[in-house]
């Protein structure tokens, strides 16, 4: 009897198929999988940046709106004089045009205040901080704050009041709402979870979707965008306090303010994930496949050599009048059936000559 082959030119053929045919396959999804995520990054990382800067041209083009109507404002004959009733028409008239501003007031060098447009009583704002910026020989002061009767995030914008030889006569300054603003940045939208907020040079939150976060003018310092952001980074992915995974971009303003747009990666790379499942599930298909006509190829290659050893076994055993399928053929196992069959026949003949020779 013939030993079993545990692991015969069958088993050997079918493996040397599938990886023949499997490796390029494999080869080409993982360049295509590589190629897709590159891809899907730079798309992803350019939306989010297109968003990101239209919105920071939308703020550097509304504070230097202000900017210029303030400048011009304090070029006027009348806020030149610095003389209240000459001034308080003028700030009036700026509160009335521009609604979101509420405020307008003038101040002395000393930091009195001379004339206003609500006509409350005079303060002394010589402690403030936009005050003292143009006393510092800025063109314009900026202070954010709270307003006192909304809630939200103010800003109190200022420029010098000048004679004809430029020295300082005092200052003229704009209190107004970003009430504008924010909701232009908070309703700005990415997908279903990207969104943007702005914080100013101290990283104090101006606009963000959480009012909490606004009404506390919270520090955002930590946030790893803006991290990432102050060690040269324009983009960032991080983890946020419940664990969801973003992905960040930030710039800055004209005024030193930061603006952060971010948006959970998952959904970011939807595209990545569902075409990873498509090319796994169709290499899991190719692979079956592959498999199937593996299995099938190699059974088809080795059935005549399978044939001719039972053939050969059965010729040790004394079963010579046997019919070979593959005498035919023209490749190396026809050769071999031919060769085994001129074997049989030499068996038979030595047979018939020794019987032949025992009868004599």
């Amino acid at each position: 009897m013939t030993e079993k082959i545990s692991f015969g030119i069958s088993q050997k053929l079918l493996i040397m198929l599938l990886l023949v045919a499997l490796l390029p396959l494999l080869s080409l999804w993982f360049a295509s999988y590589r190629s897709t995520t590159a891809l899907t990054q730079a798309k992803v990382e350019s939306e989010l940046s297109a968003a990101n800067n239209e919105l920071i041209t939308y703020v550097n083009g509304w504070v230097e709106m202000n900017e210029r109507m303030l400048r011009q404002n304090a070029d006027l004959v009348s806020v030149r004089s610095m003389r209240g009733a000459e001034q308080t028409p003028v700030l009036k008239s700026m509160a009335r045009y521009y609604d979101w501003a509420y405020l307008v007031f003038t101040v002395d060098p000393q930091g009195n205040n001379v004339s206003r447009s609500d006509g409350k009583p005079l303060l002394y704002y010589g402690d403030r901080d936009y005050f003292q910026q143009v006393l510092r020989g800025n063109q314009f002061g900026k202070q954010i704050l709270i307003g006192k009767t909304s809630g939200k995030p103010a800003m109190v914008l200022s420029t010098a009041i000048t004679d004809s030889s430029g020295s300082i006569k005092g200052v003229l300054a704009q209190a107004m709402t970003l009430t504008d603003l924010s909701n232009k940045i908070v309703s700005k939208r990415i997908g279903a979870t990207g969104f943007s907020f702005l914080v100013d040079e101290n990283n104090e939150v101006i606009a963000h979707p959480n009012d909490s976060l606004i009404s506390s003018r919270t520090d955002l310092s930590q946030h790893q965008a803006i991290v990432a952001l102050a060690q040269g980074q324009s983009s960032a992915t991080f983890k946020d306090h419940t664990g969801a995974e973003y992905i960040a971009v930030t710039a800055k303003t004209n005024q030193g303010w930061t603006m952060v747009t971010q948006q959970l990666r998952s959904e970011a790379y939807q595209l990545i994930s569902s075409e990873n499942r498509k090319a796994i599930y169709l290499l899991v298909a190719t692979l079956i496949i592959v498999i199937a006509i593996s299995w099938f190829v190699s059974r088809w290659l080795t059935a005549p050599i399978r044939e001719l050893t039972e053939i050969a076994d059965k010729y040790s055993q004394g079963e010579l009048d046997l019919n070979l399928s593959s005498l035919e053929r023209r490749d190396e196992i026809g050769q071999l059936s031919q060769a085994i069959d001129r074997l049989g026949t030499s068996i038979r003949l030595a047979l018939e000559r020794l019987k032949n020779k025992n009868i004599q």
